[in-house]
């Protein structure tokens, strides 16, 4: 129920003994908009409530319905605080502890992904967490499981594959690539994502030493969470290398855009390039 529509008969009602012995949950949401009645009647529940009857009260934050908390809490009401995780860092630890939470394995760059796949609705990450810790093979949540259950999320695929290439991990970043073109993606959002990341690696490389993140996340237009994630993918790049890399990826382009008869051959021969360039 929400608050604004739960009257003092219908609580009444929810909250009486079932002839069949049933244990039943109400949970209402919006808390704060409850008339007044009502929430004296609910600090009154719980003060005695009924064996196998759970209420289950849902206040979203701010000071609207502050006089009705306070009430509830000195009447003893067992209370969990759930604050919004906004960041994609702590979204990524919240999958990564509902995945060990079920029994399973993730790492952070695979979280990350389901996290892109997902969205940031804690309910939706945590079903499918869940999910994938029970049915992946041993427990172990790859990339390559959550592409899988995930396929239909096509503009994630071409930013998998362009962080896959960058931290030169060129045989995970060609199987993305199969996958992504196998289930539908653009070939164009492949080499888009794959020059926007090394524009990024080299625009970050080029910046002042001793430069706060913040100054360089506003410079290059992205979060500030994303320059951590930038600098682990700078490890083991030259100038000299980026500068390859992005040529690569310019050809590329201009192939699957008409240039070129095999889109997946010049997707896959510019992704090679880029691993032998970070290598160089």
């Amino acid at each position: 129920m929400s608050g604004s529509e739960l009257t003092a008969g219908g609580l009444a009602e929810h909250v009486s003994p079932s002839l069949f012995a049933t244990s039943r949950v109400l949970l209402v949401n919006d808390v704060q908009d409850v008339s007044e009645p009502v929430g004296d009647l609910l600090v009154g529940y719980v003060t005695s409530p009924i064996e196998g009857i759970y209420v289950v009260l849902l206040h979203p934050g701010g000071v609207k319905g502050k006089k009705l908390l306070t009430a509830l809490r000195k009447a003893g009401i067992h209370e969990v605080p759930a604050e919004r995780l906004t960041r994609p860092d702590d979204q990524v630890s919240f999958v990564r502890a509902e995945v060990r939470r079920q029994g399973g394995r993730i790492d952070e760059a695979a979280a990350r992904q389901l996290v892109e796949s997902v969205g940031a609705d804690l309910r939706g990450l945590a079903s499918a967490a869940g999910q994938l810790a029970v049915d992946a093979p041993d427990g172990q949540v790859t990339g390559q499981v959550v592409a899988m259950y995930f396929e239909g999320r096509a503009e994630v695929k071409g930013w998998v594959v362009a962080d896959r290439a960058v931290e030169g991990k060129t045989g995970e970043a060609v199987e993305q690539l199969r996958w992504a073109l196998e289930t539908g993606t653009d070939p164009v959002l492949v080499t888009g994502a794959l020059a926007t990341s090394l524009r990024s690696l080299a625009r970050l490389a080029g910046a002042p030493r001793g430069m706060r993140d913040a100054d360089v996340a506003r410079d290059l237009g992205i979060p500030p969470w994303k320059i951590r994630v930038l600098r682990g993918q700078l490890r083991g790049w030259t100038p000299t290398g980026l500068a390859r890399a992005v040529r690569a990826v310019a050809d590329a382009d201009l192939a699957v855009k008409g240039g070129g008869n095999d889109a997946t051959l010049a997707l896959t021969t510019a992704l090679v390039a880029i691993g032998t360039a970070r290598a160089a």
